[in-house]
């Protein structure tokens, strides 16, 4: 649909004849293209509506129901909402779901910021250097998590422990998935080693964007790279920061599939996040309705952290 604008053209001809003088300022009709055809747009927000917001706000009334996937079910309150509360390997999760949230946001980002300074030089390889860091980053997960656990397989002769111990390391061979003070770190360098060089592109396009004649100026006043860095190169890097952050908070905290592909959890419950709970309790054991409340209260966390964080992390954009 568009719509119509009327102008007064002086000197415009009756071109039909029918008008009272020819050049009278008779109306003259123009479209005007610049309103978007909102008819067009009624077929997007249906299919949104019907994939996205019913089975949401489905989800929020299953969660104050006893529904067990098949069949009918009734509203138990907050019944579902107790059972979580008393539930230790869902509160065990949710410190597992922080404590690799926290080593992944920090890890990768940090890695991801050096990788962006080291090819952000004039080196020739540097084209082909982005290229291999950014790569994992379109793999998918599962593919991962299957390459990961045949390096940390402890019987692989090609794995993790058989290069530590060619390199004279033996004595820090260990079973990498196996130990349950080890497995979730172990699978957080796994999230590292992917995720790296997309925060990687995401910092090399704020450090392109850092005028050059800013640390021409702070050279010429006698700043050293260490500087020039701290006081020119690191608050322009503001935004980009905000982008990474916020990205690899959210990803962490709902993380899923390498923890469910290389561990499923385990070993017992040391590698359990709020996404693998959730999705036992509806898969596993049946109990929809109970996962839909784990999976409410892992929406509204993520919500709250990631507007926390926004609005501090703006705050920073502008002081910087």
């Amino acid at each position: 649909m568009t719509s119509t604008s009327e102008k007064t053209v002086p000197g415009a001809a009756d071109t039909a004849g029918d008008g009272p003088k020819a050049g009278r300022g008779r109306p003259v009709r123009h479209r005007d293209h610049t309103v978007p055809p909102w008819l067009f747009v009624v077929p997007a927000l249906v299919v949104y509506g019907i994939v996205v917001l019913y089975p949401s706000l489905a989800g929020v009334v299953y969660a104050f129901t006893d529904w067990s996937g098949i069949g009918g079910f009734s509203f138990t309150g907050t019944e579902n909402f107790r059972t979580l509360l008393d539930d230790g390997r869902a509160l065990e999760s949710v410190g597992n779901t922080l404590l690799l949230t926290i080593a992944v946001v920090v890890v990768q980002n940090g890695i991801g910021l050096l990788l962006a300074l080291g090819v952000h030089t004039n080196i020739k390889s540097r084209a082909v250097l982005r290229l291999i860091f950014f790569a994992p980053a379109v793999v998918s997960p599962v593919m991962i998590a299957i390459l990961w656990k045949y390096v940390y397989n402890p019987e692989n002769g090609a794995g993790l422990n058989s290069l530590l111990g060619a390199v004279g390391l033996g004595g820090l061979r260990q079973d990498w998935l196996g130990d349950p003070s080890l497995a979730l770190w172990s699978v957080a360098a796994m999230v590292v080693w992917q995720y790296a060089g997309y925060s990687m592109v995401v910092f090399l396009a704020g450090l392109q964007g850092v005028p050059v004649e800013l640390h021409e100026a702070a050279r010429i006043d006698g700043a050293g790279s260490l500087q020039r860095f701290r006081y020119v190169t690191w608050p322009l890097l503001a935004p980009a920061l905000t982008i990474n952050l916020m990205l690899s908070t959210i990803g962490g905290l709902k993380l899923f599939d390498q923890v469910y592909a290389a561990t499923n959890g385990g070993p017992g419950t040391s590698s359990e996040t709020l996404s693998t709970v959730l999705y036992k309790e509806a898969f596993v054991y049946g109990k929809f309705g109970y996962s839909t409340a784990v999976a409410l209260v892992l929406a509204l966390f993520v919500a709250a952290v990631s507007l926390v964080q926004l609005r501090y992390l703006r705050a920073r954009e502008v002081t910087a």
